[in-house]
């Protein structure tokens, strides 16, 4: 069995499903890991290029899972599986899969951003997905990994709590996990990043949003 890194190992203690599907499975350890914990009953694995599905498929032979060649969620039926991951991509491409077939896109989600993390959690506000837990895990740089549930009726009629009372723009960008509960790593990460973008000398509308946002947050803070 392929041992997780720290990354997988947190995207996978926030997945529990009858059968889940994922995409971009690279090497499909994830979900072999998955069905050997008994977290999942039956896999999918989804991939549209030639070497991870070759991959996968070594990986998950003889286990109750399925590798299939396609993009994205288009090489899923509307709702064949009770719960998705995405993991290792930029958060446009995540958005990008989730908006292109959204009929199947189920009502549980895992989603790991490399980088524009902002850009899900956009998605999810304005698609009534409510955040149910939020992680940083150590690696490269720090991950973020992103559980959602679809909000239903009472629920679904008011907007995500896990933002209420919060600076929405900055727990868009930093999340409100982050936000809510500052770490002291949390906070020199900010006064970092601020003194960075303070620094440069073009700014664009992007980094002037994240400034703008972190000059709020520090006023309410101390490092």
């Amino acid at each position: 069995m392929p041992k997780l890194d720290k990354r997988l190992k947190t995207v996978a203690r926030l997945i529990r499903s009858q059968t889940h599907a994922d995409i971009g499975s690279d090497h499909g350890h994830l979900l072999a890991a998955l069905l050997a914990a008994g977290r999942v009953e039956r896999g999918i694995a989804i991939e549209n290029k030639r070497q991870p599905f070759l991959n996968s498929t070594a990986t998950l032979a003889g286990k109750n899972a399925e590798v299939r060649f396609g993009d994205g969620l288009a090489a899923l039926s509307k709702g064949e599986v009770q719960s998705l991951s995405i993991c290792g991509m930029g958060g446009e491409s995540i958005v990008r899969i989730l908006n292109e077939n959204p009929d199947r896109v189920p009502s549980s989600l895992v989603l790991q951003p490399n980088h524009k993390a902002d850009q899900v959690r956009r998605w999810a506000w304005q698609s009534g997905y409510h955040l149910r837990d939020e992680q940083f895990a150590p690696g490269h740089w720090q991950y973020v990994v992103l559980a959602y549930s679809k909000a239903t009726p009472p629920e679904s009629e008011a907007p995500d709590p896990a933002y209420v009372n919060l600076d929405l723009e900055a727990a868009f960008l930093f999340g409100p996990t982050a936000i809510r509960n500052p770490s002291k790593s949390f906070l020199e990460r900010l006064q970092e990043e601020r003194e960075y973008l303070t620094q440069m000398k073009c700014h664009t509308p992007v980094t002037d949003q994240r400034l703008r946002a972190i000059d709020r947050l520090m006023v309410h803070s101390t490092v």
